[in-house]
């Protein structure tokens, strides 16, 4: 699939890259064994994802590898900001939610925006490693992926670190905050 409007020009690239380079040194406990040079290898082979990564780091993610697939050989990326990212908050779960409010819509929907952005929700499986990789979301809160059974009874869940404990928690799917995102991941 092309999307011809997914194109970094050669400073976006050479800008993402060196984010990218610097983040993964300095944070070397959350991809131990991993070499940076293969990491860039397959993001200059990929222009898609490499935009995708632009949009995390344009939105406040802070994106950072975090694992290896074996089997799909491609590495993983999470959003690894302190708090939920910045540029993603203030949203309602989805585009059913969204236009479901009758009044005070949010401009966008978690699920819409990461489409938009070609990444993936966090799940609550994923949102539990990154946990163990640092603290995050001590003052904010992320919606994270939801359960079709709990979806279609107008629910959704989100997550955040208090008390040195990961908590899932439920909301409406159409309920925003100011202090509630979401986190991303992407495989390249």
């Amino acid at each position: 699939m092309e999307f011809p409007d997914r194109e970094l020009s050669a400073e976006q690239r050479e800008e993402i890259l060196k984010i990218l380079k610097d983040r993964f040194e300095k944070n070397m406990n959350r991809h131990e064994g991993l070499e940076w040079t293969n990491v860039q290898a397959k993001l200059e082979n990929n222009s898609i994802k490499l935009w995708s990564l632009f949009e995390m780091e344009r939105t406040g993610g802070e994106p950072d590898v975090v694992g290896y697939d074996e089997e799909t050989d491609q590495y993983i990326f999470y959003d690894c900001s302190p708090e939920s990212p910045k540029g993603r908050r203030s949203v309602c779960y989805d585009r059913e939610a969204l236009e479901s409010r009758k009044k005070h819509k949010p401009e966008n929907s978690a699920i819409d925006l990461a489409a938009e952005m070609g990444i993936e929700i966090l799940t609550e499986e994923q949102y539990r490693e990154l946990q163990k990789l640092g603290e995050f979301d001590l003052k904010t809160s992320s919606w994270i992926k939801t359960p079709d059974t709990i979806r279609k009874l107008g629910g959704a869940l989100f997550c955040d670190r208090r008390y040195n404990t990961v908590f899932v928690y439920h909301n409406g799917a159409d309920s925003y905050y100011s202090s509630r995102g979401f986190r991303g991941s992407l495989k390249v």
